[in-house]
């Protein structure tokens, strides 16, 4: 985890003239500047409420993501050049819910006169509580709306220029043939995040950064791997050095420093898990320990059939290694370009020596080498792949499946609006 980064430079009092920002996008810019050193400086209160829904450390990794955020939105803006969106509304996930604030809230309000945003319903409590902590410092016109998703949308939604949802596709798509045209919809949803350790690898680095991203907020985070494709020649050292890793985790609550891993804090994420062990509970060769009373599942290392075209990969909200062999290079880029994978596109990560796989990979997904996606999380950039079920944006007439970030789509998709 790095530290936080030093603090932006505004300007004094910026000129009314063409090209240069107004004093409106000037207080926006204190404004921002205002939550960010508050975070920086005095953000107990705020990691105390996100560790009623984060690991310590996820907590702790999120304010410094947020941070590094704000740090770069006017250099984002000044990039990207959006025009004036009249109204915003943002349906908000239930993770991460402070660095998306930041993402779809404060740094589109550098660029958006209002916003209103509907919390997700499993953490609106502690959306309510984060936003009245962070209003006090803004007094931005950030708008929480305590309306069913059904008001939201035929309220706020119907009357937005940029419709902001994360969740589930198929509620996307729902909200998506509502929409008029004019509207522009950006979806964030989750990938499979294939995770490929090639001939080549530093087996034991691949294992650590393995755990690193699969137990982040105890598996509750939608970077993490749903895959992982060994080379079959590597399979058992890699399998080796995740056990010998994952031995070493310490549970513990939430608010635990030093815990690694803590309980599913997520509806249905517990559930689900289990149900997925019991069924491969023949491949399980590490971990399996679930207690539904605590809303614990340890770490656990599952071994299927060799990768195949007809590999089936659930999506995991949980600390679950699911690990599959593969022999081609070619048929392992045919099987994670095509049918659930191309339409779960988002990022991938490949260890070793396996460039026709990093090739094909990257016409779908976001890439990385010998590291994993932790590595390049950057709020402002886009990000994503171009898997229809993982990210989109709308533009009232086309879908188009390709990495998001705001400024970037509505400086793309909406040419018209002044700048």
């Amino acid at each position: 985890m790095s530290s936080a980064p030093a603090r932006p430079t505004v300007a004094a009092e910026p000129e009314e003239e063409s090209g240069t920002p107004g004093r409106s996008e000037h207080r926006t810019a204190e404004a921002l500047r205002r939550v960010r050193d508050f975070l920086a400086e005095d953000g107990g209160a705020v990691h105390e409420l996100l560790c009623e829904i984060s690991t310590h450390r996820a907590a702790r990794y999120e304010i410094e993501s947020t941070i590094a955020t704000l740090d770069g939105a006017l250099d984002e803006v000044a990039a990207h050049r959006p025009g004036r969106v009249p109204r915003l509304a943002a349906f908000m996930p239930s993770n991460v819910i402070l660095y998306s604030y930041a993402l779809y809230l404060l740094v589109p309000a550098l660029y958006t006169d209002a916003l209103v945003f509907r919390p997700a319903s499993r953490v609106k409590d502690q959306m309510r509580r984060l936003h009245a902590l962070l209003a006090e410092r803004h007094r931005l016109p950030i708008t929480l709306s305590g309306a069913s998703q059904r008001e939201f949308l035929s309220g706020e939604v119907h009357s937005a220029d940029v419709v902001v949802f994360t969740g589930a596709y198929r509620n996307a798509e729902q909200i998506r043939a509502q929409l008029s045209p004019g509207q522009l919809l950006l979806f964030l949803g989750s990938g499979v995040n294939p995770f490929v350790v090639a001939p080549g690898a530093d087996v034991e680095q691949a294992a650590r950064d393995a755990i690193e991203i699969r137990t982040l907020n105890t598996g509750q985070d939608c970077l993490g791997p749903d895959l992982f494709a060994v080379h079959h020649s590597l399979l058992d050292a890699f399998l080796d050095a995740l056990v010998v890793e994952l031995k070493g985790l310490r549970y513990g609550p939430y608010t635990d420093p030093d815990a690694d891993f803590g309980p599913i804090f997520y509806d249905g994420a517990l559930e689900e898990a289990a149900q997925f062990l019991a069924r491969n509970r023949d491949g399980i060769v590490h971990g399996g320990h679930v207690d539904f009373r605590a809303r614990r599942l340890d770490p656990t290392v599952v071994v299927g059939e060799d990768l195949s075209p007809r590999t089936q990969v659930p999506e995991f909200f949980a600390p679950i290694f699911n690990v599959a062999a593969w022999h081609d290079e070619d048929a392992l880029a045919a099987t994670l370009t095509t049918g659930m994978f191309t339409e779960r596109a988002l990022g991938s990560s490949v260890y070793g020596a396996a460039p026709a796989l990093v090739e094909a990979l990257r016409r779908r997904t976001t890439v990385t080498l010998d590291a994993n996606l932790l590595a390049i999380d950057d709020g402002n950039a886009p990000f994503g792949g171009y898997g229809r079920m993982a990210n989109y944006v709308f533009d009232g007439h086309e879908v188009r499946a390709e990495p998001v970030l705001v400024s970037q789509a509505v400086a793309t998709y909406r040419p018209g609006a002044a700048r």
